[in-house]
């Protein structure tokens, strides 16, 4: 499958980072294998992908943690292949913090500063300017032992800023928070760095991150990019079955059923809220979608309902519907009844290949990230 990103290049303005033709094997095992990528200046690029994707190995090798089997990496347009991390105009911000315990946050804040020795007033002067960028004025004098997670997270996030570096690497920091805070800092990072105006490469698991934050984002299977775009064109508008599967809920039909449904046996995918239940007897009009099947799941979610549906013709496919008027016992209630599936042809996107599973995703390769 060929690389799906344009090619610009590597001396025209706007490009941050430049990936050709890189793979990184370990051993018998390829864990990047030869993929070609862009990062613009001033954009948050997302690399997303289960574990065992070569998403995290990618962001190592621009880092400068990891050299390349093969292939090249461009900083600003300049070959950084063969140079050590501390040579690259990077930073990168770590799920565990990394944080010096013994240290304030004033102290762990300006320590790279002290390394390149940056003169003292200077120093002061670009930490208070980081803590305020993150919102903890007044805490310097504190230890990470006297901080919440998210502070933390922040600390480790002014470290990396105050460096002032071209591009700033973030390999999965909210992992450690819980839910809620994980979605403020969400919030968070993306206004810091459109503040900044720096360019951050994120790297995530977590797909509804990657949606939130992203301005544009790669998708990664087995330590290939399966499609590069917006957030909405790859929720959308998917590429293949793996990132239709990935990114969100998403149901695939091929062979037979799809040839039941829209006369073509090519796979397609359907996004589970485009699609309703309808009476039995409902007619199809219009450029309308219909199947009939039995409802042979139904998961209850306070805000809507998650129906999984076995269709007559084969197959099955997820519903997912607002609870606007219909409580828990209305909606456990349709469980083994006969239904009439109704959507729009203009969502169905056709996709190069089946994940054989509802939102599902490819079997990564334990030990390479």
């Amino acid at each position: 499958m060929g690389q799906p990103v344009d090619r610009m290049s590597a001396e025209q303005p706007g490009v941050a980072v430049l990936l050709e033709k890189v793979e990184k094997r370990f051993g018998e095992v390829v864990a990047v294998d030869g993929i070609d990528l862009e990062v613009l200046e001033g954009e948050f690029f997302s690399m997303l992908g289960p574990s065992g994707s070569g998403k995290t190995t990618c962001l190592r090798m621009i880092a400068g943690f990891e050299a390349p089997s093969s292939g090249r990496i461009l900083l600003g347009g300049r070959d950084v292949s063969k140079q050590p991390p501390y040579e690259r105009d990077v930073n990168t911000v770590f799920q565990d913090y990394a944080l010096f315990p013994h240290m304030t946050v004033e102290d762990n804040v300006e320590y790279g500063l002290k390394v390149k020795k940056v003169p003292k007033d200077d120093r002061r002067d670009r930490v208070a300017d980081a803590l305020e960028m993150v919102q903890l004025t007044g805490f310097g004098g504190r230890k990470p032992a006297q901080l919440s997670g998210g502070q933390r997270q922040r600390v480790a996030l002014a470290r990396a800023l105050v460096n002032r570096p071209k591009v700033l690497l973030l390999d999965e920091p909210l992992g450690a928070l819980d839910l809620k805070l994980r979605q403020a800092m969400q919030i968070e990072l993306k206004e810091i760095q459109q503040q900044v105006g720096l360019t951050f490469i994120y790297v995530t698991h977590d797909q509804e991150e990657a949606l939130t934050m992203s301005d544009r984002l790669a998708v990664f299977s087995r330590g290939r990019i399966e499609q590069v775009g917006s957030p909405a064109e790859v929720y959308e508008r998917p590429a293949t079955g793996f990132v239709a599967g990935f990114v969100g809920a998403s149901n695939v039909l091929s062979g037979e059923a799809a040839r039941a449904l829209t006369g073509d046996a090519h796979a397609f995918t359907i996004r589970p809220e485009k699609i309703a239940m309808a009476d039995l007897d409902h007619q199809a009009v219009g450029d309308e979608c219909t199947a009939t099947g039995k409802v042979q799941e139904v998961v209850y979610l306070g805000a809507s309902t998650r129906y999984v549906v076995h269709l007559d013709v084969g197959g099955e496919l997820v519903i997912v519907q607002q609870n606007l008027d219909t409580s828990s016992m209305e909606a456990l209630q349709v469980r083994g009844k006969a239904v009439r599936l109704v959507w729009k042809a203009r969502n169905n996107r056709p996709v190069e290949e089946a994940t054989g599973a509802i939102g599902g995703s490819a079997d990564p390769e334990e030990g390479v990230r």
